[in-house]
């Protein structure tokens, strides 16, 4: 009689999975609040939602993102937790730009072998980003597909779920000529322009993620994996009015995502000599002989944020506590336009 067929001659361990279960549980608990209800390991995650009775008038915003082609660094340097703090920074500053507090947010981890280890690096990762930003890991999905990811490799995904009363939505309506743009210093790349920074890196530098990258002393590998910052506290500003739209810089760079928030009317004029890019900018652009154009419209180049405030508020905000980390600089202007977005080099 033939052998009977086991699951995990397909490429897939329960047991493995149980194992993760395990290491996670802890890790994903140590963000629970007095709003979660339940507990860790059942089939959907319970939030409780009546401290919103407080709001006028709630409003819930939700986002979901990936960390992209970043994980094709993690998986050859052996480094996962930071892509944790990645995904989850990045959804929080997606919602946080319409002046939303993030509430809950779910992962999914797509993998070819599920190893325990390295599902627990990736779990700490998002569970500490979720900790310092205030934010429930409620849930998530762990899939072992040996078919559709080679081995060692994973996909991560994150949605995040926030709230905002609708007296203090910050959607841009407001901006207008005369107004200033601030931009919020990035910590690198963030998670965008990864298939062009890997490829000018391994292919046209010919570096190894090992290699030193002489200007900051890291590895290449060190620069490149630097975690997507949250910028949770410009919460408190908008709380007190103050600003009137924020743009995420993220794929697409200046171009295609300041004008997501201009009103009609209005262009931005960013003056990208108002601040210096980060040496992995430089060394990126050099090496590969790219265009300014082509640099800005495919990464951040140092500006993880850009905040569109009152002339007249523009000390509150360069001189605010909260932001004194993110080394706030004056970078442009509203001008009277249609809605382009327009470098000044």
């Amino acid at each position: 009689m033939a052998e009977s067929l086991k699951y995990s001659d397909a490429g897939v361990s329960i047991d493995a999975w149980n194992a993760v279960k395990g290491r996670i549980g802890k890790l994903v608990s140590s963000t629970y609040n007095n709003a979660v209800q339940g507990q860790f390991g059942q089939f959907g995650g319970m939030y409780d939602i009546s401290a919103l009775k407080d709001m006028q008038a709630p409003i819930l915003v939700s986002s979901t993102d990936s960390v992209g082609t970043k994980v094709k660094i993690a998986f050859e340097t052996g480094v996962y937790d930071t892509v944790g703090q990645d995904i989850v920074n990045h959804c929080v500053d997606d919602i946080l730009v319409m002046g939303a507090k993030p509430l809950f947010f779910l992962d999914y981890i797509g993998i070819g072998k599920l190893v325990p280890e390295i599902a627990e690096q990736i779990v700490s990762g998002l569970a500490g980003a979720c900790r310092e930003n205030d934010c429930v890991l409620i849930g998530g999905e762990t899939a072992e597909m040996p078919d559709v990811y080679h081995s060692g490799e994973f996909d991560l995904v994150g949605c995040i779920v926030g709230v905002v009363d609708k007296s203090q939505i910050v959607d841009g309506s407001k901006i207008g000529v005369g107004d200033c743009l601030i931009g919020l210093r990035s910590n690198g790349l963030h998670t965008n322009g990864y298939s062009m920074a890997r490829k000018i890196v391994r292919e046209l530098a010919k570096k190894e993620y090992t290699d030193t990258f002489q200007e900051t002393g890291n590895t290449f590998g060190q620069e490149l994996l630097r975690p997507h910052r949250s910028y949770i506290q410009i919460l408190s500003l908008i709380h007190r009015g103050i600003i009137k739209g924020c743009a995420h810089i993220t794929g697409g760079g200046f171009p295609d995502n300041v004008d997501r928030i201009l009103p009609q009317g209005c262009d931005a004029l960013i003056d990208v000599k108002s601040w210096e890019p980060d040496p992995i900018f430089k060394f990126l652009q050099k090496a590969a002989n790219v265009e300014n154009a082509e640099m800005y419209h495919t990464f951040n180049m140092g500006i993880g944020m850009v905040l569109a405030v009152a002339k007249g508020d523009v000390g509150k905000v360069l001189n605010s506590e909260e932001l004194k980390q993110f080394q706030p600089a004056l970078i442009g202007s509203v001008t009277k336009g249609g809605g382009k977005v327009n470098l000044e080099y």
